[in-house]
């Protein structure tokens, strides 16, 4: 296992890309995993079967993440619903499809839906508009966000495994692994955050009804 460094340098020596990990990995996968999802969780892994951090920690760390992210969309939906889907008409088509899904499977949803590639954000505002109480939300998403972030962490932690029997010497192919992949979950956010959104302007008017 490598031996954590100190971060003291020189002016003119700069820190690896490993350091950065053992001293900043946990804040990274907290905040990457809270705006973006699978790709800092991933690097997560990566850093654990390098020896960096502690597996159960960045499982830890995405589990918190991955929790105040969906109970933030949620109760923004239910106080604040056709509000959201008024100035982000994106979003109100794909909450559209999310809600026939909550409709018909509430609680298999709530469990797949850190799984479902594009649904991310529209199904927890979904559930916001939809009857199930904010206290069965509560615990079914502790327990989706449990087995996502060990899910995750594990595909990355053997993906690791898998890469370090295929190529010889990893560690000279470490800046790009993690360059990548920190590059992919910078592509994610901008996408998902920064991409235009023009208002319908006959957008019919939602009805959200405040629920308990």
């Amino acid at each position: 296992m490598p031996e954590a460094p100190s971060l003291a340098r020189d002016k003119d020596t700069l820190i690896s890309p490993s350091e950065l990990l053992q001293h900043y990995g946990y804040a990274a996968v907290l905040v990457g995993t809270f705006v973006e999802g699978e790709s800092m969780l991933l690097l997560g892994g990566y850093a654990a079967h390098r020896g960096y951090l502690d597996l159960p920690g960045v499982m830890a760390a995405a589990f918190v993440a991955a929790v105040a992210s969906d109970q933030l969309y949620f109760h923004l939906s239910r106080h604040h619903g056709a509000r959201m889907l008024a100035h982000h008409p994106r979003l109100k088509t794909k909450v559209d499809k999310a809600l026939n899904l909550v409709e018909r499977h509430d609680t298999i949803t709530v469990f797949a839906m850190r799984f479902l590639w594009g649904l991310r954000i529209a199904l927890p505002v979904a559930i916001g508009m939809s009857k199930m109480s904010a206290r069965r939300y509560f615990v079914l998403n502790l327990v989706a966000a449990a087995l996502w972030s060990c899910v995750v962490g594990v595909v990355g932690f053997a993906a690791t495994r898998v890469l370090s029997r295929l190529i010889e010497d990893l560690q000279r192919h470490e800046a790009a692994i993690i360059g990548v992949l920190g590059l992919l979950a910078i592509g994610v956010i901008v996408r998902r955050w920064w991409r235009p959104s023009r208002k319908s302007k006959h957008s019919p008017p939602w009805h959200n009804p405040r629920r308990t």
